[in-house]
């Protein structure tokens, strides 16, 4: 690793977590010529670039800021150049460089300072609030700020694989949400349609998703995990509560797909430009009943198929008496494919917003799952 890069990744070591991006700063100033920096992170609703010390968002979805986001590369805008700073495919949001440098290796590797920001705030996240306050543009109820901190992230990204997924409304959600976790080979995801309002919505669903992950965490297969959730869930409501789950866990080399479909979130696959219905048999949402038995199912990806998964929150959405996912979804989705797992959940969800005239009322939750193994030759082998 170049000496600069060494100095850089030291500096956000040692800095104190609510101070990375100035130390950085220092850092830049004193060994760039004196390049500045400045942090824009993405909003909770994925609509606005918000810098780090206040003053105006970036909203035009075609600023270089986005273009820089949305693309993960660097955009040079006159004297500014935006970097991403993501960290594992998770996008957080961009770096403006200014003035922008001339020769085409210092911006190698002021791009590559970028990605170590984004794991030092990854990091940093966990002991402050400096930034997960400074990317709201308003208060988050307390339901929703129970559902983000179960939140895995927004994004990912593997040697096979990309996803991406949302939740709505991001500053009120109350039940629906999702969690990942890729380990070795298999890649394992689960979306929630939750039920009920704020923060009972809220509990129910922190219950589950955490029964999921003890169950995942202890080795159990999904059915077992389904089977495991559906008891904690039922010994504490006693069936007066349940919550809808979809279980995927995705062989990564082969491109087989386990299933366990325990409720209403719907799974759509989209392949050479066409959306199909991946139909499986639904079974009993979790905690409805005591001793329920979880089957498992399982079909095949072929290279480059893309996975949409949506609750009823985005399907059933209704305006001037037409339904959502009767009339618009499969449309969008078939045009979705040029876009980034994190682009084509955003967009959909905005697609959603023009539908019905405004902001969404009903929780909904959208995940984008490629299948993307690698290919002799491609340099991933």
């Amino acid at each position: 690793m170049h000496d600069r890069l060494i100095g850089a990744q030291r500096t956000l070591m040692c800095a104190p977590a609510h101070r990375i991006v100035e130390h950085l700063s220092e850092y830049l100033a004193k060994e760039y010529a004196g390049a500045a920096l400045e942090l824009f992170q993405v909003d909770y609703r994925l609509s606005e670039l918000v810098p780090l010390d206040g003053g105006p968002a970036i909203t035009h979805p075609g600023a270089p800021a986005w273009r820089a986001f949305d693309h993960l590369t660097e955009v040079e805008d006159g004297p500014s150049l935006w970097l991403p700073v993501a960290v594992r495919g998770d996008r957080l949001g961009v770096a403006r460089i200014f003035p922008a440098p001339a020769d085409a290796a210092v911006r190698a590797e002021l791009a590559e300072i970028a990605d170590l920001l984004g794991h030092a705030l990854a990091a940093a996240r966990e002991g402050t609030d400096r930034y997960a306050v400074a990317a709201r543009t308003k208060r988050l109820t307390l339901a929703a700020e129970m559902q983000w901190g179960l939140l895995p992230g927004r994004g990912r990204t593997g040697p096979a694989f990309a996803l991406a997924g949302q939740l709505e409304p991001a500053y009120a959600v109350r039940g629906d949400t999702f969690d990942w976790s890729d380990d070795l080979d298999r890649l394992q995801v689960v979306v929630v349609n939750g039920h009920g309002e704020g923060v009972a919505a809220a509990t129910l669903t922190c219950l589950a998703m955490n029964a999921l992950r003890n169950a995942r965490r202890a080795g159990l297969d999904i059915a077992d995990q389904a089977m495991l959730a559906d008891q904690a869930i039922y010994s504490y409501h006693r069936g007066t509560q349940h919550i809808d789950a979809l279980m995927l866990d995705l062989d990564l080399t082969t491109g087989v797909v386990t299933t366990v479909d325990a409720g209403s979130p719907r799974l759509m696959r989209l392949r050479d430009g066409e959306v199909t219905p991946v139909t499986l048999d639904a079974q009993d949402p979790l905690g409805m009943f005591d001793g329920t038995m979880y089957a498992t199912q399982t079909f095949t990806l072929e290279p480059g198929d893309r996975l949409f998964v949506v609750s009823d929150g985005i399907a059933e959405a209704t305006a001037r008496g037409a339904r959502y996912g009767d009339t618009l979804l499969d449309r969008f989705l078939a045009r979705s494919g040029a876009l980034s797992p994190l682009a084509a959940v955003r967009s959909v969800i905005g697609d959603l917003r023009a539908f019905i005239g405004g902001e969404m009322i009903d929780d909904a939750v959208a995940v984008c799952l490629d299948w993307t193994p690698p290919t002799p030759g491609d340099g991933r082998g």
